[in-house]
């Protein structure tokens, strides 16, 4: 089975191609330009120096999120329509969860022991947070959202005495906060997504999860802006 995986999630975002379990390619994008001045381009860039026809891909994988709305949007809008125009399935994937996978990769243990906590860069001093047990990625707790300075007092049970691998674009941004954490590794540079994508993605369709592409929604873990903005709007006027 052939899987093309799109992370939009972040500001560099992603693309794999992956034959059963082997990994064809990977490429990060470029922070510099947007996903909606990049996309479709770069998919069609890396399936072109490749050699592999849209027609050739059998499943669609993209992160669902959390991440930036407009990067989740377009994203999933541009899977969902590469996967309507050629008749193939999508499946969608939490960010987080991919991520974790991505980090466990990096950790070969045999089991790894402790715990993978993923931050990922929320804005307003918030991450979208999880904490994963290392050894199966057992998420034992999230996703949510919230500033760092509160999530270090609420996971203390889980990082109390525990090896603890932190990841995420956020993980990065409060290295001070996490550097209070005792038995901690900071994985840097973060771990491309997109490959991780693509292997959950396949674990779906094992078991036969694969939703027409129209179901795919985003994971947004905080209300967007303009809903946010509508309900104030609404207890003004009323």
């Amino acid at each position: 089975m052939l899987i093309l995986a799109l992370d939009t999630t972040t500001r560099a975002g992603s693309l794999a191609l992956m034959r059963d379990d082997l990994l064809l390619a990977a490429a990060a994008g470029d922070p510099g330009r947007t996903h909606g001045e990049r996309l479709p381009g770069e998919i069609v860039q890396l399936l072109t120096r490749h050699d592999v026809p849209l027609s050739a891909i059998d499943l669609y994988a993209v992160a669902s999120g959390p991440g930036s709305f407009t990067g989740l949007r377009i994203g999933i809008a541009t899977m969902q329509g590469l996967a309507l125009a050629n008749g193939k399935g999508l499946v969608g994937v939490s960010a987080l969860d991919a991520l974790a996978l991505a980090v466990q990769s990096q950790i070969v243990s045999d089991p790894a022991p402790g715990a993978i906590a993923v931050w990922m860069d929320a804005q307003r001093r918030e991450v979208f947070a999880a904490i994963y047990r290392a050894a199966d990625l057992k998420c034992l707790e999230g996703p949510f959202v919230a500033p760092p300075e509160d999530i270090q007092a609420r996971w203390q049970p889980f990082l109390a005495g525990s090896q603890v691998w932190f990841a995420g674009d956020g993980a990065l941004a409060y290295r001070t906060i996490i550097s209070r954490f005792g038995g901690i590794t900071l994985i840097d540079p973060t771990p491309m997504m997109a490959p991780a994508v693509a292997i959950l993605a396949a674990q779906e369709a094992a078991r036969g999860q694969v939703p027409g592409p129209e179901a795919v929604r985003p994971l947004y873990v905080r209300r967007p802006d303009a809903e946010l903005a509508r309900n104030r709007t609404k207890v003004r006027v009323d």
